[in-house]
Parts: C-alpha cells; structure tokens; sequence
C-alpha cells in the first residue's frame, strides 16, 4: 500500500464528495486481433476480455477498494460481465480467472452460456459478502453501438469504490488498429485520468505481445 499512501489526501479528498466517481469514455486504439483470433479459433470479445483483465491486474490503482472504512488492495479479480438471455433481458455470468488463455475462454464460454439460457437472475453478486463483492470489476459490451458516453449504476456514491468499464463497436482503423468506444468508471481517489491511459496502454501492450508469439 505504499503507493496508496502518496495519494491518501487525495482520496479524503474526493471520498468526502457526495459523487467521487470519474467517468472517462474515449476511443480506445489496438492492434487489430481480430485475424489473430480467427487464425486460432478464438472469440474475439472473450479474447479482449482476458487481455482487460490481465491489463487490469497490472494497474495497481484498479486494485484499490473500500472494506470496513479501510483502504485494500485486492490480489485478485472475479471475470464477471453481463449478457442478454434468451428473452433479451439482462443477466450476468461469473466465473475464476485463469492465467492461460484458452481455460479462461472455456470458462467465459460455459458461464455465457449458463446465463443465455436463464431466465433466473444469476451471478448479481447478492450471495457475496462484503469482502467478496470487492474482488468484482463491473464489465459490460455494448457491441451494436459506438457510443460515446455512459453512466453505470452504483449502490451508493460514497462506496463506489468498485470500477465499472464498458466497450463498444469495433471498427477497423489503418495500419492495422482496431478502433473501440471504451469508458472507465472509477473512485476519482484512487483512480485519475492518467491510470485510465496507463490501462489503455498495458491494453495495447498485452494484444500486440500476444498476436506476435
């Protein structure tokens, strides 16, 4: 927690605030992995999800929450997102994280498709406890639009600690970039600008390095 402690004030700072959330939506540029996904049978938005989460892994400041008025660090993150059911209404899937990318794409697979085919509300992270909830980040594709701003839900402002990140439309860009609407909603105590473009970074990092193997 030492690099915490060097922005302690800053987070009393916007933790007093009644809303200490920022919400930043950009166009986030890539190497286009779309081929590379096609050349190794890999679904391309469960690809992008496992580079987000070992992105997000690296970015301490995406680690930081709130238990029991102390400041954490977490250690892990639970692969949660949300998708539309056979009714088209909304559900959420869940399941461990794997550092190999082909278990955690069989397991996103077999959560979707748990989740696709309930009508029951699953995975809301209801039968968490406190401790548990905060190894969440809130994920969500919008991949019909190329939105340009949006606003998630939170239970309550002062403990919005957990972050919220949502994606859109792909399209292609020259030289071979993949172009994507992308918002980052976080605690603005511990998460300013500059770490949003440090995770785009390590984003863009982590696909070139994986589609260069």
């Amino acid at each position: 927690m030492e690099n915490f402690e060097k922005r302690r004030d800053r987070f009393e700072l916007f933790e007093g605030m009644e809303n200490p959330l920022l919400n930043l939506t950009f166009n986030l540029e890539v190497p286009d992995f779309r081929p590379y996904c096609k050349l190794n049978n890999l679904p391309p938005f469960h690809f992008f999800l496992f580079i987000l989460f070992k992105s997000l892994m690296k970015v301490e400041n995406f680690r930081y929450r709130i238990f029991q008025n102390e400041v954490i660090k977490i250690d892990r993150l639970i692969p949660s997102y949300t998708v539309m059911n056979e009714d088209q209404v909304l559900n959420f899937t869940r399941f461990e994280y794997s550092e190999e990318l082909k278990i955690f794409i069989e397991r996103s697979l077999k959560s979707r498709e748990e989740s696709t085919k309930s009508r029951k509300l699953l995975h809301s992270a209801k039968e968490f406890s406190e401790r548990e909830i905060k190894d969440y980040v809130f994920i969500t594709s919008i991949p019909w639009l190329e939105f340009t701003s949006i606003q998630h839900p939170v239970a309550k402002f002062k403990s919005a600690d957990i972050p919220s990140i949502a994606w859109g439309k792909f399209k292609s860009g020259p030289n071979g970039i993949l172009i994507m609407p992308f918002s980052v909603q976080a605690h603005h105590g511990f998460v300013d600008g500059y770490h949003i473009h440090l995770l785009a970074q390590e984003i863009a990092r982590e696909i070139d390095v994986r589609i260069n193997l």
